[in-house]
């Protein structure tokens, strides 16, 4: 028996069906099956082609998932020591993988033109490599050598569902899914935190985007998840038991169409101003400054940084607090208290964060009018924010069952069909299926 008919044969056991359960529910499992089967047979594909060389060594093929991730509350926080509330969601990035035991990665990825080929002998940025998802490959095998863990060369074929520029962290499931399989197949376990800091070093030194911890995180250890990043070296993570089904809400996702890609300068803006605010207080961090010093010495803070960097301080400020208060809310089983504070997050990044379409664009506002409609059709039985970093992609939306589908018939009229689409909060984090 093949490689591939041995991984066709686990996807379709009955240990398998229970882990396309508690990933997607047990409405999914057929059409998951049906995806897992279809990323084997494009590996095979590749290696037919010649894009994947037939490497006699390797026995097996491995399967892994990294599950895309939603922030729920602390937009623009972590990067300033703030706390978070995410979630891993249903929508993954999943991957058929091969090790090769040849000083070589290569990635070919469906959909995507252009296959990605690392030669492992150089773990140095590559200046040229900046953006590409090549830097992030580099960096993230030089992080691991760094901690002792060898990289090994492997083909591997990825088919996600993390919609690219969506505000759902494509970026960071691949960079969790890359630390997951390297330190596999060098044989050793590794720290979903610790597989997060690896991604995050590789998207800051090698590809270029200054970011925090929260993405990285949320795909890596799963389920909801709060965050405190007062020590950024050592976050404190831990899970909070929100089942949203039993509430009876349905909780979506609408992609307006923006993309993500042409916005690095924006969001480097964010923690730009609020870390040049904090400096200017001599502090480290805005989590160092107390919200009453933002509002006394707000003249001071207009003159040398501007009113916009004073602005988003003053969101900061705030939303770390309502993190806190969000967390408190679901522990205690407070949903509608939760609601309350969502909304006010989303009022705050509008408002205050100003983060929702892109400064150079200023007439595309595909999110301030998905927002703007879906709250004038919710009223006060359902709340909307932005989804993930902003300026383009995707908002966020809480509501009763009974309201959903006219709601998504609505927002497909301004989005196009496919613009919705109803997402389940995910127990696991990135992992090897088999």
């Amino acid at each position: 028996m093949s490689i591939y008919e041995t991984a066709k044969e686990r996807i379709q056991s009955r240990e398998f069906r229970k882990t396309l359960e508690e990933l997607y529910g047990s409405e999914a499992v057929g059409a998951q099956k049906e995806r897992y089967l279809g990323l084997v047979d494009l590996f095979e594909g590749e290696v037919q082609s010649g894009a994947f060389r037939d490497e006699k060594e390797s026995a097996e093929l491995r399967i892994f998932s990294a599950p895309g991730r939603t922030e729920l509350g602390g937009n623009h926080t972590d990067h300033n020591h703030g706390r978070v509330l995410c979630a891993a969601v249903d929508l993954d990035m999943i991957a058929c993988v091969r090790p090769t035991g040849a000083r070589c990665v290569r990635i070919v990825s469906e959909g995507w033109k252009d296959n990605v080929i690392v030669d492992l002998s150089n773990l140095e940025p590559v200046e040229a490599e900046k953006g590409k998802t090549e830097a992030l490959v580099r960096g993230i095998a030089a992080a691991l050598k760094e901690r002792g863990v060898e990289p090994h060369g492997f083909d591997v074929y990825t088919r996600s569902r993390v919609l690219p520029g969506s505000g759902l962290s494509s970026s960071a499931a691949i960079e969790v899914l890359l630390g997951a399989i390297f330190a596999d197949l060098a044989g050793t376990g590794l720290d979903p935190v610790e597989d997060a800091k690896i991604g995050q070093s590789a998207e800051n030194k090698y590809f270029g985007k200054p970011c925090g911890l929260m993405d990285q995180t949320g795909c890596a250890v799963g389920g909801v998840i709060s965050i405190d990043f007062a020590n950024p070296s050592k976050p404190r993570v831990h899970k909070v038991e929100f089942n949203l089904d039993e509430e009876g809400y349905v909780f979506a996702i609408v992609n307006t169409g923006g993309s993500h890609a042409d916005l690095t300068a924006d969001y480097a803006a964010i923690p730009a101003e609020m870390f040049s605010v904090a400096r200017f207080l001599g502090a480290e961090s805005l989590r160092d400054i107390a919200p009453a010093d933002l509002i006394m010495r707000g003249p001071e803070i207009r003159a040398a940084c501007g009113d916009r960097a004073l602005l988003r301080a003053f969101h900061f400020a705030a939303e770390n607090e309502r993190v806190a208060g969000m967390d408190e809310a679901l522990a205690k089983g407070k949903f509608k208290d939760y609601l309350k504070l969502v909304k006010k997050s989303g009022k705050s990044s509008w408002e205050l964060l100003q983060n929702l379409y892109p400064t150079k664009a200023p007439q595309e506002q595909g999110l301030c009018v998905g927002l703007a409609v879906t709250q004038s059709y919710l009223g006060k039985r359902g709340v909307s924010r932005l989804q993930g970093g902003g300026f383009a992609g995707t908002f966020q939306a809480y509501m009763p069952r009974e309201l959903y589908d006219g709601w998504k018939t609505l927002m497909e009229r301004y989005f196009g069909a496919g613009s919705v689409i109803p997402v389940r909060f995910r127990n696991r984090g990135v992992s090897r299926l088999f």
